[in-house]
């Protein structure tokens, strides 16, 4: 009976034609992202009262095949097709559905209409699997064809790889066994649940050889651990950045990948990717390389050129620890937004969250808001009176921006390649004062959002948009208008220092212009690409034991005859209750008594080799 009424409900909700489109657009048609609910088995609650709708939207892909394999049946069942209520199905209702495909086939109504239901029905940080793989981006901008070729035939022969969310395993990588990291659910806190990674013994020693590895400076010693531990996650991680310093970006790809594999591996069954309430520590070292990988991954699909796919892990990494966001994804989530059109769900994260969050005390936030709204107010397919509110948002926005972080100006025209009038170059409220008497935590702030988002800021009528507000805002710093102080106020108050995970996310980023603003504490201490400016409260599980040896405490002597003889020990073994002055003279005596002994060593196994005789006696003669 519900899979009846699901069918009765087709041509009001226009669920059937979007099962067929789930390769079109990316908030066009929300069955697939319903179908990988229903697998994950833990999103059920989030559905906001339309959870009776999506649970028979989730039957109904099963049911598409069959009716599409079957055209002469759909034929003789036109007129006489009825629903468990007995109502027949007319001519003109199947007229509807033909003229509802040929509206969803419209690439300028789909996506608005769809995302619109979507981004209001469900959480804000939502993920959707379908969203996870960068093939299905890849599909709608160049289609199936051209992304698979002939991958197909080769994904059938695959029997021993598992299925995941969040990479396509290959048949290049080692197979796959256990590695000794398991995931445990510590607690449930008012719906929210909270995990951990765990190293087992094994997995701690292979650690303990990567940091051996890594104290040795030379990735040969990294590879050869590789070899033997295919799917140790810090390695993977350390030899991608190795890599891609080298310019071989497939294979630091590659090796992020295989690192996300093995940790998705370890999940507990209850962990969710999509439902938004799963976390994890940062401040656990176990944890951080499943953050790292995820940001990691996410650079590498941006560049890619499959933004979409980028925002829903970015979205992602924010869900795992949405209060502390330990990489910072929110200076990165509004220009994956703009780059992937996404301009509802970043005006949406604004209002929900500036309430308790702040958001537009961050420069990227308080410009790239305004220009959401922007190009909201461009799409001609939007009511009039959305428009005009969008336009008036705006321009609100916009000048909020430019007299909170008034240097942000000048630098992005200069990106832009945009000469100002000479009212703007003139004026000391833009000029180069503005960018002097800033903090050094407001500039990285600033020079990081510049370096990242300039692109998006050349187009020619968002520069003939913003260019009226510029002079409004100089107008009303002439004026004296108390928002001007209030803004200079607030600079020289706050900024003051940035915290550590800004710099963290600057480091990762890799941003020439924020990386050379960086504080000389933290460019002056190493930073490790698996592990970067570490938490200075980190909650540690097990520890790396100390070293045997102690070379520090030998003499150059010693250090000369251990270079000639490897097994040669002139501290033999230490006593530790070296108060005892009769046993330190004891102690004396045996290293000068083993001293002598690897002298005589040495002496007795040198060996002089005769000079090699001549046996051809007839040499001997002239030299000509």
């Amino acid at each position: 009976i519900p899979a009846e009424e699901s069918e009765d409900e087709l041509p009001a909700g226009e669920e059937r034609p979007d099962t067929r489109l789930s390769e079109g657009d990316a908030a066009g048609g929300n069955q697939q992202g319903n179908k990988d609910r229903s697998k994950e088995g833990a999103v059920t609650e989030e559905t906001d009262g339309d959870g009776h709708r999506e649970g028979q939207e989730a039957e109904q892909p099963d049911q598409t095949p069959a009716s599409s394999n079957k055209p002469r049946k759909k034929k003789k069942k036109r007129k006489t097709k009825k629903n468990s209520a007995g109502e027949t199905v007319e001519d003109n209702d199947l007229e509807d559905i033909d003229s509802l495909l040929e509206r969803i086939e419209d690439p300028g109504l789909a996506p608005q209409s769809q995302g619109g239901i979507i981004t209001e029905s469900r959480p804000l940080l939502y993920v959707e699997h379908r969203n996870l793989n960068p093939e299905n981006e890849l599909k709608r901008y160049f289609g199936a064809r051209a992304v698979l070729g002939d991958q197909r035939p080769r994904q059938r022969q695959r029997q021993y790889v598992r299925s995941m969310w969040l990479t396509a395993p290959k048949n290049t990588w080692p197979r796959y066994s256990k590695t000794g990291i398991t995931m445990q659910l510590l607690d449930t806190r008012r719906g929210v649940q909270h995990f951990t990674f765990e190293h087992h013994r094994e997995y701690q020693q292979v650690q303990f050889k990567f940091l051996d590895a890594v104290e040795s400076m030379d990735p040969n010693n990294i590879v050869l651990l590789l070899q033997m531990n295919p799917y140790h996650v810090d390695s993977l991680l350390q030899l991608s950045d190795v890599c891609r310093m080298q310019e071989d970006q497939e294979m630091a790809r590659d090796l992020i990948e295989q690192a996300l594999y093995s940790l998705e591996c370890a999940f507990h069954p209850v962990f969710s990717l999509t439902s938004g309430t799963c976390r994890l520590d940062y401040r656990r070292p176990e944890n951080r390389a499943f953050f790292l990988a995820l940001f990691k991954h996410l650079m590498f699909l941006e560049k890619r050129g499959c933004p979409r796919t980028a925002l829903e892990f970015c979205k992602l990494i924010l869900s795992l620890d949405p209060e502390n966001d330990p990489l910072c994804v929110l200076l990165l989530i509004d220009f994956l937004s703009l780059r992937a059109r996404e301009y509802t769900f970043l005006t949406r994260l604004f209002q929900e969250w500036e309430s308790h969050r702040n958001l537009s005390q961050l420069p990227n936030f308080a410009f790239s808001v305004p220009l959401a709204y922007f190009f909201l107010s461009q799409q001609e397919e939007r009511p009039e009176l959305e428009r005009s509110q969008a336009r008036e948002r705006a321009a609100r926005l916009i000048q909020l921006a430019l007299i909170m972080f008034p240097s942000v100006l000048m630098p992005l025209l200069d990106h832009c390649s945009v000469q100002p009038d000479a009212r703007v170059t003139s004026h000391p409220f833009f000029g180069l004062n503005a960018q002097i008497s800033q903090s050094p935590a407001l500039n990285q702030l600033t020079s990081l959002y510049v370096g990242r988002t300039h692109a998006l800021w050349k187009d020619p009528a968002v520069m003939a948009w913003l260019e009226p507000h510029v002079h409004e805002v100089l107008r009303m710093v002439e004026a004296g208008d108390t928002l001007v102080r209030e803004a200079e106020h607030k600079r020289k108050i706050r900024y003051q220092s940035a915290p550590r995970n800004i710099y963290r996310h600057i480091i990762l980023s890799e941003m020439k212009e924020a990386t050379a603003a960086l504080p000389l504490d933290v460019t002056s201490q190493p930073v490790m690409g698996f592990d970067p400016l570490p938490p200075l409260d980190s909650i540690v599980s097990y520890t790396r034991p100390e070293r045997t040896n102690h070379p520090s405490n030998e003499s150059s002597l010693s250090l000369f005859f251990r270079s000639l003889l490897p097994n040669f020990n002139l501290q033999g073994d230490i006593r530790h209750n070296g108060d005892d002055e009769a046993g330190a003279v004891q102690d004396l005596n045996q290293g000068v008594n083993r001293l002598m002994a690897a002298m005589r060593d040495m002496l007795a196994n040198i060996q002089f080799q005769e000079p090699p005789r001549d046996d051809n006696p007839e040499g001997d003669g002239d030299w000509d």
